[in-house]
């Protein structure tokens, strides 16, 4: 959906338009449900945190103000602080386990004992990055929001989220041994970095 007609449809869905504000949901469910699913164990959760996260946008709609902030980033914002209050309160956290028990159904044993020894590896990659990186991972890569509207969501520059991004993801390949361009054996002399 391009900016303009997001722009139209909140504005309607200020007005009191339930088609508009169900096209936005339309829109936007799925990359919501898919950051909160990366953040919580439990499908039923994420499910009804995605719910909550909408009620919560039809309800605060009314005093939504662009202000050069896009809709994607402020809804992103309702979504991640309903994570924190929901972990908050529930003292959990968000791990691989839920994806390797959905390859179950759709995979041989080896194909299986590969996947989850390679989900293992990343969970502890994961774990090793900060907070910050964590959550602009997530938000960049589960929910697929664009670096503006990840910095809106987490109250941060555009730079600092492309920074904490090209850290994570430089930790992520150290930590699982992925080699990048010019590094290791392939490099000219021949030599590891």
């Amino acid at each position: 959906m391009d900016d303009e007609t997001l722009d139209r449809l909140v504005a309607d869905a200020k007005r009191g338009d339930r088609e508009a504000f169900g096209r936005i949901f339309d829109a936007y469910a799925a990359p919501v449900h898919r950051f909160i699913a990366s953040r919580v164990n439990r499908p039923s959760d994420a499910e009804d945190l995605t719910q909550l996260v909408f009620v919560k946008a039809l309800e605060a709609l009314p005093r939504y103000e662009a202000r050069g902030v896009p809709f994607g980033g402020w809804l992103f914002r309702l979504a991640r602080n309903t994570v924190i209050d929901h972990v908050r309160t529930r003292r959990e956290h968000a791990d691989l386990e839920a994806v390797g028990e959905q390859l179950d159904g759709i995979a041989g044993p080896d194909e299986i004992v590969a996947k989850r020894t390679d989900m293992d590896a990343v969970a502890v990659a994961l774990e090793a990055l900060t907070a910050e990186q964590r959550e602009a991972i997530a938000l960049r890569f589960f929910a697929g929001l664009s670096a503006r509207e990840a910095a809106v969501a987490m109250g941060k520059q555009e730079g600092t989220i492309r920074g904490l991004q090209f850290r994570a993801i430089a930790a992520l390949r150290r930590q699982l041994g992925i080699d990048g361009p010019g590094n290791g054996p392939d490099r000219p002399d021949g030599t590891d970095a």
